[in-house]
């Protein structure tokens, strides 16, 4: 799956949100500044090509809607992250964000409980 800009990615937000839009619906939940009717347009056409929206015509309008799912393309996202900086690895990737100054005890908490729960269910799978 293709990576997304900046640009790209937050007209794809605002349409996973609405689920479906004229560009001039995206415009409006853009923040302000807002863009020019062309570059939105623009933008949503190069989406379009990249396989992300689809249309429906009603004459020479056009409602835009997602083919891919936010959670595809955030699972994708996430995967060539973990492969680019963190060797494929997830325990690296983990690990980094473990050893984050930023994250509370908490929070590093509430990871490890949510890791210890997936484990207890994985265990279970293998035993049905």
């Amino acid at each position: 799956m293709k990576r997304l800009t900046k640009a790209e990615e937050q007209i794809m937000q605002i349409l996973w949100d609405l689920e479906k839009g004229f560009v001039k619906d995206i415009i409006e939940h853009l923040p302000d500044p807002k863009p020019a009717y062309n570059t939105v347009s623009t933008i949503v056409r190069i989406l379009e090509k990249k396989g992300f929206v689809s249309h429906n015509a009603y004459g020479n309008t056009y409602e835009y809607f997602p083919i891919i799912r936010k959670e595809d393309y955030t699972k994708a996202y996430l995967k060539s992250i973990m492969r680019d900086y963190f060797s494929d690895s997830f325990q690296e990737m983990v690990s980094f964000f473990a050893r984050d100054k930023d994250m509370s005890i908490e929070e590093l908490e509430e990871i490890r409980k949510m890791i210890n729960q997936e484990i207890q269910k994985q265990k279970r799978d293998e035993n049905e």
